[in-house]
């Protein structure tokens, strides 16, 4: 294929590297450098006298050593390692190879340390290396001479352990490239030379047979390279590009001009083209066009080719000869002969896209994002702009292909709203269609195609879609939502009976149709879980049509005697009667005929969508052969379920408070409900008799009364007190509170019962029947006895009585009293006068007494103090003749303490004759004083835990003698520092 018909682009930024010129760079001019190359992180630089230049990112040699003493032609690194191979020659001498570890340093120089030197053999012949490779492993290395040799050197050359060199091809014609090719069968080596291109296997099964021809034509130097990508061999001639596998020829691009170098950088084949040489038209040119002339025609040519995909990402033409092509750092590097160095970066993806849109070629951009494995995100946006395209060029079907692609990550309005008119409505149908299709479909959608079907008038697409089998595929509900607008009730229910939509059929069925039998017909032949959710939602509008059925239903579900009815359909010659089974039954003649109904109109659930109800009757009505659903439910078929707690079904009987006493006493009989399901069931039934006899009058209101005090009088009626208590307040039913707090001994409330009622006698009463249990009722009965005149008044002497138990009982403060009679002016200072003249005498004995007590620990301390100050200025005479401890009489060496007591140096324990004595301890009141020590400790240890003081003080009733105590054991001291 000819590079003429190829789309070219500029995919490449170029940019002039700015060497550095500062004193040390290294100049990349052609008559400096002999040999130019890229590794993986350093470009190498080889020079005539034999040194070696590493070149970071900023361009100036990290590293420099004399490698040679000959100028160095060839240098490589072998990938993914860091041994460098570099090869120089001179005529008179053969080649000299040298193998060095850009990780290990020589210990003087600290220069890479050389691991081996090998002179290549060339049966010594004078001729220049045109040729040289290495494998991955650096197992073997191949160099080829300008005299057709070609020498494959094996052996250990990291660890310099010996290797063997070996003429493996000889030939006629000069050698112009040699590459490795690896694979798992063997390692072959490509052989180029100006008129052949040969392979020869190095090692593998066909090992020792000679060079096979590939092609009958060769190629310059450099003019061979290998595509790590695709091990594929790449060779430039003047004719055109090709590509060679291990059995030949692969390809071939025609691209004619004469070729210098060829590369390889990622997925491109780069080309340098040197300048053309028509000697006729140069004369020519340099005559008249003088230096412009002369830089045109030393102008090269560098082109990048995309051969996957046929396109040329860049070409260009440069003023200056080009003399190495370099790929490193991700970008394409270019040296001319005169030492300038261009960088060739590579436009992003996106870049590379808006050039593609600009040009309208959706087809390359779509092949370029498939091609580098975009995300399918982007690949959608490419789908999309090309159907954009095509939708303006007013290819619509095209277009829509385009759509159909992207709708993956395709916003449906956008391609919807292109194709709303009447003309293209069958794009948009196809379109809907797929989003179907793919499940990206929503309710509005469903709702449009299916009005495009109505507009179309294309029933029988309608019809497809509606009844089509297998997984559902659009949105059941804006389905049926359609047809029920449209009045199409029958066909509504049958979708939703179709797909075991049971909700939305008995939504039909009440809503629509308004068949309430019916719909409970549907509902009792439901599994558990779907006829809890139908009866619990339509509960309320059941309650209101069929109340019995209802309530019977409800009683059955929640009491786990649930039984889902079955149906038969059979041929017989009279009318049937349905048979008796467990649970709640409807009416025979109601029940027939609901299910009747409900047969000839839908599929009942317990049937298949096949199964069909007809009846054929005369007009006479006499008996003829009819076909009829019959029920035939058997008692002990049970379908186990978890039957939910009674209160989720409260809210259904709000409307209707007798079917919901119905519901609740059936429930409470049940031996199924749960022990602690009960609980709610009575609270909310006494609630319920509450609330009826608020709402009733006479008769009828003292029997409500009366259930609800018979609920709470039975002490196994498991009703919280606090509940009944509310609802006695809330439905003023006094005899409830009283009742039930006396019963659960809440006496308090008794009492406030009876005050709050303002009732004297009977809260003096309670006061006599609990205060003893209750002492906390003495200060409530003050405070309401001296409330008001007329309660005081009532009360009589109770009020003496209570003050005398507060004070006896220490029940309230001497100053919370006072307080508490000053809330009002109904107690008088008479009234408290005998109260006020004990507490003063008390407190002043008390006071007395504490000051007694005073003066006793003073006395003490003061004669403590003199005694010590007596022991420590005084001296003490020794009159003691016997030991106080063996009891025989005294003689030397002898110990006397202070305490008058003496010991015998022998008697005393741990102390030896000669040792030091002054930290003896008296044995006899050595108990006394340990005793002290630990009483002193304790106190101090007590002293630092705070909590216990506020915790002594809070149980304390006499807060300021347990202050006084907490002081004396240092609380509030502050610790000597050490």
């Amino acid at each position: 294929m000819a590079l003429t018909s190829w789309k070219a682009f500029r995919f490449f930024d170029v940019s002039q590297v700015r060497l550095p010129t500062d004193a040390g760079s290294v100049s990349l001019d052609q008559g400096s450098v002999t040999c130019v190359t890229a590794g993986p992180s350093n470009i190498f630089v080889g020079t005539p006298n034999g040194t070696i230049h590493l070149l970071d990112q900023t361009y100036k040699a990290s590293r420099s050593w004399k490698a040679h003493e000959a100028s160095i032609t060839h240098i490589t690194q072998v990938p993914s390692t860091s041994y460098l191979l570099t090869l120089s020659e001179d005529l008179s001498h053969e080649p000299e190879l040298k193998v060095w570890s850009l990780e290990q340093s020589e210990k003087k120089s600290g220069h890479p340390k050389c691991l081996s030197t090998i002179t290549v053999q060339n049966a010594r012949k004078a001729f220049p290396v045109t040729g040289f490779s290495v494998t991955s492993d650096l197992a073997q290395l191949a160099v080829g001479f300008a005299n057709g040799c070609v020498t494959v050197v094996r052996g250990d050359f990291v660890h310099d352990r010996g290797t063997k060199q070996r003429t493996v091809f000889e030939s006629e014609e000069p050698i112009t490239g040699l590459e490795f090719r690896e694979a798992h069968n063997g390692t072959s080596l490509y052989i180029a030379t100006t008129s052949h291109i040969r392979v020869l296997a190095i090692t593998g099964k066909a090992q020792g047979s000679p060079a096979r021809t590939l092609d009958e034509h060769g190629c310059a130097v450099g003019c061979m390279t290998l595509d790590p990508a695709t091990s594929e061999i790449i060779v430039a001639r003047d004719d055109a590009i090709y590509t060679y596998g291990p059995r030949g020829k692969a390809a071939s691009y025609a691209y004619e001009g004469a070729k210098k170098l060829v590369g390889v950088s990622k997925d491109y084949v780069l080309i340098v083209s040197p300048p053309k040489s028509n000697s006729t038209t140069a004369a020519a040119l340099r005559t008249f066009g003088g230096t412009q002339a002369e830089d045109l025609l030393n102008s090269s040519s560098f082109t990048v080719l995309n051969t996957d995909l046929k396109f040329i990402a860049h070409s260009e033409a440069l003023s200056s000869q080009i003399n190495t092509l370099l790929t490193i750092w991700g970008d394409v590097f270019l040296l001319t002969i005169d030492g300038k160095l261009y960088r060739y970066h590579e436009k992003t993806f996106t870049q590379k896209l808006e050039i593609l849109y600009r040009l309208n070629l959706y087809v390359l951009a779509i092949s370029l994002a498939q091609k580098y494995k975009v995300d399918p995100v982007q690949q959608n946006v490419i789908f999309r702009r090309y159907g954009d395209y095509l939708y303006q060029k007013g290819d619509y079907d095209t277009a829509m292909q385009q759509y159909l692609r992207a709708i993956e990550n395709t916003e449906p309005s956008q391609i919807i709203r292109k194709f709303l008119d009447n003309q293209h409505l069958r794009n948009l149908i196809e379109y809907l269609e797929a989003l179907h299709e793919e499940g990206k479909a929503t309710s509005d959608h469903t709702t449009l195609l299916l009005n495009c079907y109505a507009k179309l008038k294309d029933v029988d697409k309608l019809e497809a879609f509606i009844k089509q089998p297998g997984e559902l595929k659009f949105d059941l509900d804006t389905a049926i939502v359609m047809c029920r607008q449209g009045g199409y009730f029958d066909q509504a229910a049958f979708l939703a009976r179709r797909h075991n939509e049971h909700g939305l059929v008995v939504d039909i069925l009440i809503e629509d149709l308004k068949k309430y039998a019916e719909a409970m017909a549907y509902i009792v032949r439901l599994g558990p879980k779907e006829a809890s959710e139908n009866v619990l939602k339509y509960g309320t509008v059941l309650l209101e049509h069929c109340p019995t059925e209802a309530t019977g239903l409800f009683i059955d579900y929640f009491s786990g005697k649930y039984r889902p009815r079955k149906d038969a359909v059979i041929v017989q010659e009279a009318p049937v009667q349905q048979e008796s089974g467990g649970g709640f039954l409807y009416g025979a003649t109601v029940a027939r005929s609901a299910v009747q109904n409900l047969a000839a109109l839908i599929p009942l659930p317990s049937m298949s969508m096949s199964s069909a109800t007809t009846t054929t009757t005369t007009g006479d009505g006499a008996k003829v052969q009819q076909t009829q659903v019959v029920e035939t439910t058997t008692p002990g078929e049970y379908i186990e379920y978890d039957v939910p707690k009674p209160r989720v079904a409260f809210a259904a009987f709000i409307d209707h408070p007798e079917s919901f006493v119905t519901f609740l006493e059936a429930l409470i009989a049940s031996e199924d409900v749960k022990v602690e399901e009960k609980t709610d069931l009575y609270t909310t039934l006494f609630e319920i008799y509450l609330h009826l006899a608020s709402a009733t009058r006479a008769e009828e209101k003292t029997e409500w009364e009366r259930k609800a005090r018979g609920l709470i009088e039975e002490k196994s009626v498991p009703i919280d007190t606090s509940n009944v208590l509310l609802l006695s307040d809330l439905e003023k039913f006094r005899d409830g509170t009283i009742l039930v707090s006396e019963r659960q001994g809440l006496r308090a409330d008794v009492f406030r019962s009876y005050t709050s009622a303002r009732d004297t006698a009977g809260a003096i009463r309670a006061l006599h029947k609990y205060g003893p249990e209750e002492p906390g009722l003495y200060p409530a009965a003050l405070a309401y006895l001296t409330s008001s005149p007329q309660i005081l008044e009532e009360a009589g002497g109770e009020v003496e009585v209570v003050l005398k138990i507060i004070d006896e009982e220490g029940l309230m403060a001497p100053l919370q009293v006072i307080q508490t009679l000053s809330n009002n002016a109904v107690a008088t200072m008479g009234l408290v006068k005998s109260y006020l003249s004990l507490t003063v005498k008390r407190e002043r004995d008390e006071i007395a007494a504490n000051r007694r007590l005073i003066a006793s620990y003073r006395s003490d301390t003061t004669q403590k103090s003199r005694d010590i100050a007596e022991l420590a200025s005084t001296p003490t005479s020794f009159s003691a003749t016997r030991c106080s401890s063996c009891g025989m009489t005294l003689d030397l060496p002898t110990v006397h303490f202070l305490c008058k007591h003496s010991f015998h140096q022998r008697c005393l324990p741990g102390v030896m004759e000669g040792s030091d004595v002054e930290e003896a301890e008296c044995p006899v009141c050595a108990p006394q004083n340990q005793a002290v020590r630990q009483v002193r400790r304790a106190q101090e240890e007590s002293g630092g835990r705070h909590e216990l003081f506020v915790d002594a003080l809070g149980r304390s009733r006499e807060r300021f003698g347990t202050v006084g105590e907490w002081l004396g054991r240092g609380v509030m001291g502050v610790k000597a520092e050490s």
